[in-house]
């Protein structure tokens, strides 16, 4: 069990995809990333989402993503937030977004 503080440190919040690319020197199949946050900025983030998204969908896709983390480099690479999604039975990854338009850099609660 954790607690509600625990909870708060976790900054979750709105993006839309404006651009991305395949990012050939991941180890596993990846697409890199760029996300409007609103007031909160453009960030970066590498995501293994490969299988079941294709790169002309996501540019204009709202996503949800972790934006509190430290940088973490993975390859030549440094992915800024976390991106979030569900794995399915197969272990590809589902993306989690609101089901209405909101404002980039909207906080979840």
């Amino acid at each position: 069990m954790i607690h509600w503080n625990d909870f708060e440190k976790i900054d979750i919040r709105t993006g839309t995809i404006i651009s991305a690319t395949n990012f050939v020197e991941a180890k596993k199949p990846a697409y890199k990333l760029t996300i409007d946050f609103g007031e909160f900025g453009i960030k970066k983030s590498s995501a293994q989402i490969t299988n079941l998204y294709e790169l002309e969908m996501l540019v204009g896709k709202q996503i949800l993503a972790v934006v509190n983390f430290p940088p973490k480099q993975i390859a030549n690479y440094i992915s800024e937030c976390l991106v979030l999604g569900v794995y399915d039975s197969n272990h590809q990854v589902i993306l989690l977004q609101p089901d209405r338009q909101v404002a980039n850099g909207m906080k979840v609660g």
